[in-house]
């Protein structure tokens, strides 16, 4: 029935990033990352390795539009995603369960997640006024949030810690008002469906914690 559902979940995700590309089509960019940054957190959300593989793609194509709308602090944020999808791979494949591409997740203790959390809004709201000071970024502290809160999540992601779930919803509803300022409807439909996933994830990784 669990993978059944996977399946299921999997090509609504993929069918309602082509019919908001289709009615209001924009840059072929922006279809091509959100079909890659679809399946690959579907994947994560699932457990499965192989969300880093779709992941390389997502991250040089979302790199490209984020140089498009002059969004620096998500170019810069890409560019330690790539690195940290090279280091996850290692990660993970210690995490994995048997000979299937699997992971346990951990768990981060209920009051260091909070000063966590404490700290990553200090350290944007920093980024912001640096970003709205010396730079031409047209959204600075929306974009500084959504880079310093995704970076935090994305270390949390490659250790393969619960929490991180938490973390993305956050962030994936920001980036879903900055792409509907921005005018990208194949970006909103993408982190929207992100922050269904989110819930997904929690739910499917509580799950594998328990095995």
């Amino acid at each position: 029935m669990t993978k059944r559902f996977d399946i299921i979940f999997l090509v609504t995700g993929l069918l309602v990033q082509v019919l908001v590309y289709w009615l209001a089509p924009t840059h072929p960019l922006s279809l091509i990352s959100g079909l890659l940054g679809i399946t690959s957190v579907i994947l994560c959300s699932q457990g499965n390795i192989w969300t880093f593989a779709f992941g390389f793609g997502q991250i040089l194509t979302y790199s490209g539009l984020c140089y498009m709308e002059r969004f620096y602090a998500g170019l810069a944020m890409n560019a330690f995603y790539f690195l940290s999808q090279i280091y996850g791979i290692y990660a993970w494949r210690k995490q994995q369960t048997g000979d299937t591409p699997i992971i346990t997740p951990r768990s981060l203790p209920a009051g260091r997640f909070v000063l966590l959390c404490v700290a990553v809004a200090v350290v944007a709201l920093v980024t912001g006024w640096i970003l709205r000071q010396y730079t031409d970024d047209s959204q600075p502290y929306l974009d500084a949030v959504t880079t310093v809160v995704s970076v935090v999540a994305q270390v949390m992601l490659v250790m393969a810690i619960r929490q991180q779930w938490w973390l993305w919803l956050f962030v994936d509803v920001l980036f879903v008002v900055m792409w509907i300022i921005a005018g990208n409807g194949s970006m909103v439909a993408q982190y929207g469906f992100w922050c269904i996933n989110c819930l997904y994830g929690l739910r499917r990784w509580r799950e594998l914690a328990a095995n």
